[in-house]
């Protein structure tokens, strides 16, 4: 017979807020990436351990934008920012009227 191998549980991750800059850090770390397929990532917001983006350009329509964001952008983003725990696609698009009045989205430039 074989030996088993004990099965542990890790602790409860500890709620961390996520800071702003680490996060931007790591997105203009992606970006280029991204960009290089024509695309960009537009940041909607973070809380509580989830991040809000916007897959724009020939990304936001891509069929495999989700396995980007789930298996790449997320995976670099709960590497390099603490408090990250979930990366999530928006389908709502931000409008110009909203980065006009100031609430932090960015649009990118293409």
């Amino acid at each position: 017979m074989s030996d088993s191998t004990p099965v542990t549980i890790a602790p409860p991750v500890e709620d961390v807020p996520i800071n702003a800059d680490k996060l931007n850090e790591a997105l203009e770390y992606i970006r280029p990436a991204v960009q290089a397929d024509g695309g960009d990532i537009v940041l909607l917001g973070a809380d509580e351990g989830r991040v809000e983006l916007q897959m724009v350009g020939a990304c936001g329509g891509c069929p495999l934008s989700m396995m980007t964001l789930k298996a790449g952008i997320e995976r670099i983003l709960k590497d390099r920012v603490p408090g990250v725990r979930e990366v999530v696609a928006s389908a709502d698009a931000p409008g110009l009227d909203d980065a006009e009045d100031g609430i932090g989205i960015s649009l990118p430039t293409l």
